[in-house]
């Protein structure tokens, strides 16, 4: 009922930047968080950012004054600006809806498919 499609992933030089997108879709009421996890080789998925319907951000420390996340509630779509990127930030990054109310059926979570940001030195 809800799918989420990321889009803006790629290959960059390390201190590039890359811009992903994740849309929402599907019987959608509203959305509670929206988030951006990024899971690379070996290591668990970890939260990147996250953005309430409110506009209140929330950033990993790693993240921190090089990610900015922005929504666009009207279109259920979030953003992650990713500027001066460095090799660790390589990674599977994945979209999360939090607390998805449909108008008809139960609320739940959902998750895109993810995608590649590969960053070389």
């Amino acid at each position: 009922q809800v799918q989420l499609v990321e889009s803006g992933g790629g290959l960059v030089q390390a201190g590039g930047s890359l811009r992903l997108s994740c849309k929402a879709s599907g019987n959608i009421f509203s959305i509670n968080g929206m988030n951006w996890y990024r899971q690379a080789p070996g290591s668990q998925r970890e939260l990147v950012a996250g953005i309430t319907s409110g506009g209140t951000t929330n950033y990993a420390d790693s993240a921190k004054g090089r990610f900015t996340i922005s929504r666009d509630n009207a279109n259920n779509t979030v953003y992650l600006q990713m500027d001066s990127l460095k090799p660790e930030d390589t990674a599977v990054y994945y979209c999360n809806a939090d607390y998805v109310r449909l108008f008809k059926g139960p609320a739940g979570d959902y998750w895109g498919q993810g995608t590649q940001v590969t960053v070389y030195s």
